[in-house]
């Protein structure tokens, strides 16, 4: 997007509520026009793929052709994600470059879905994958070695292409077919892909008709594609568990204490997020302003629970990065005025989030100490997913400009295996969680990493009750934590911050 034309988006969103300006508004227009002016700044040297450019085509090839055409080793390769993932493009890429024995092909992306054929053992040396956010196909690769993590911001990861540190030579995506006018979309994952391919020096695409075609900054004229390879794929379909009851109760417990009426919500994946939005269904107003959604925001919107009427930014709309689930939420999502999906960057700037009414963040977390230290992307030192947005939106909504944000971690007290989700220390063996506790681990040892530092926690939920942390000492801290914990590790814990702290937890 060009400066002119965001600077346009801007002035068009303020001007719409010139009747209703206050000194306040007139701020909030200004702080907008300012991050705008931040944003643009960064795009100079980009290619904008929204306008056509004149005789220009995209050449219809087989995956085959393309790869023989443009792989080659050492380049920088990014792979669309999510449910967007190019299936077809990443296996014959594989092949291409393992007939072809190329070396050094780096390849950097989000979460993908389905196979990753990149990080098998007989690939070692021909690619190298670097997640920027993780899923199950690439674990075992980081943790072997023949694969790397990058911890990063989602907010963040645009840069990476617009300041030129990660210079792309080819973007894989997949897309509509082109439209009467020739344009093509995105589908459901917009995220950091439309920075990727304004800074790719090619874009090839898998032209899926199965694909939704989503609004917002999804669109690409197809004049801006080099190679396209028409390849039908169903879509990666994530469908959520079932909630149990222990899920239920803190999805309750958020819905009927922490949610207001009107709030702005942002919620992930998962069986908690899950339970939070079926337990909103008799509320009202509610708005969406999030880098992800799933199934669960289709039934909230179709029972009338969400309008977006309050929202300051995109009022009516429901405003996301990428969508993953099932088809239940594709279909949704497919040419859906009420929905779109937006440049992450965007999405979750910390200064767009908190101008939004009651910006309620709902996020979950593997593990917690008794300070608040919060471990989302790691298992002991195994990485399981990413920093992702989290910390994007905890800030945003302890921020917010009405100064009614609400920041939520929540997670359930104990492990499948009964150990305790509270922690004395940030640990390194999942498995020795109840060793930990009981033997009153003295020193930190290495392996899990903070995601969301206990400076920035607010609440914390587990269905035995709320933990505010703001503003509490280390001491309280302990306290609050210990009672929203299992039953069976409280009196552990307990003497675990004695043992921390030099003293007994209390409220006081």
């Amino acid at each position: 997007m060009t400066s002119r034309l965001l600077l346009k988006v801007v002035s068009n969103c303020a001007a719409s509520s010139l009747p209703l300006l206050t000194n306040r508004c007139r701020g909030f227009a200004h702080r907008l026009s300012r991050w705008s002016h931040t944003y643009a700044s960064t795009l100079h040297t980009q290619q904008e793929p929204f306008h056509p450019i004149p005789n220009k085509y995209p050449v219809w090839l087989n995956a085959d052709q393309v790869f023989d055409k443009l792989l080659d080793s050492n380049q920088k390769i990014f792979i669309h994600g999510g449910a967007a993932t190019p299936a077809h493009l990443i296996e014959r890429m594989v092949e291409a470059g393992k007939r072809r024995q190329l070396s050094n092909i780096g390849l950097i992306h989000i979460h993908t879905e389905g196979e990753a054929p990149y990080n098998e053992p007989d690939c070692d040396g021909i690619f190298r994958s670097n997640s920027l956010f993780t899923s199950s196909n690439c674990r075992s690769a980081i943790q072997a070695g023949r694969a790397d993590f990058t911890p990063i911001f989602l907010s963040e990861i645009p840069l990476l292409f617009r300041r030129g540190f990660v210079q792309l030579d080819v973007a894989l995506i997949m897309v509509t077919p082109p439209d009467r006018h020739g344009f093509c979309s995105l589908g459901p994952s917009v995220d950091c892909t439309r920075a990727a391919i304004q800074n790719a020096r090619y874009i090839v695409a898998q032209v899926n008709p199965k694909l939704p075609r989503t609004r917002g900054d999804a669109s690409i004229h197809c004049s801006h594609i080099d190679c396209m390879v028409h390849m039908p794929q169903p879509m990666h379909e994530l469908a959520g568990r079932e909630i149990n009851p222990e899920e239920q109760k803190i999805g309750k417990l958020i819905a009927d204490n922490l949610v207001a009426n009107g709030a702005t919500l942002q919620t992930g994946i998962g069986s908690i997020p899950d339970a939070v939005l079926g337990s909103l269904t008799e509320h009202k107003e509610l708005g969406v302003h999030t880098e992800m959604f799933s199934d669960g925001v289709v039934d909230l919107t179709e029972a009338g629970a969400i309008t977006n009427s309050r929202k300051k930014i995109k009022p009516g709309k429901i405003v996301t990065g990428f969508v993953i689930g099932t088809n239940k939420v594709f279909n949704f999502i497919d040419d859906n005025a009420m929905v779109e999906l937006c440049d992450i960057q965007f999405v979750n700037q910390v200064s767009v989030i908190n101008l939004n009414p009651r910006v309620t963040a709902i996020n979950s977390c593997i593990e917690i100490d008794l300070t608040g230290q919060v471990v989302s992307d790691s298992i002991g030192s195994r990485i399981y997913s990413g920093v992702g947005g989290q910390m994007d939106f905890i800030r945003g909504a302890a921020l917010s400009t009405d100064g009614l944000g609400v920041p939520i971690i929540a997670l359930q007290s104990a492990t499948k295996k009964g150990g305790s989700k509270i922690v004395p220390f940030i640990k390194e063996d999942p498995q020795s969680q109840l060793k930990l506790i009981t033997k009153l681990i003295h020193s930190t040892v290495p392996g899990a990493g903070v995601v969301t530092t206990r400076a920035h926690v607010h609440y914390v939920v587990t269905e035995y009750g709320i933990a505010q942390l703001w503003g509490k000492n280390l001491r309280q801290r302990a306290h609050h934590l210990v009672q929203i914990a299992h039953p069976d590790h409280r009196e552990a814990l307990e003497k675990a911050a004695y043992e921390r702290l030099g003293c007994m937890p209390s409220a006081d």
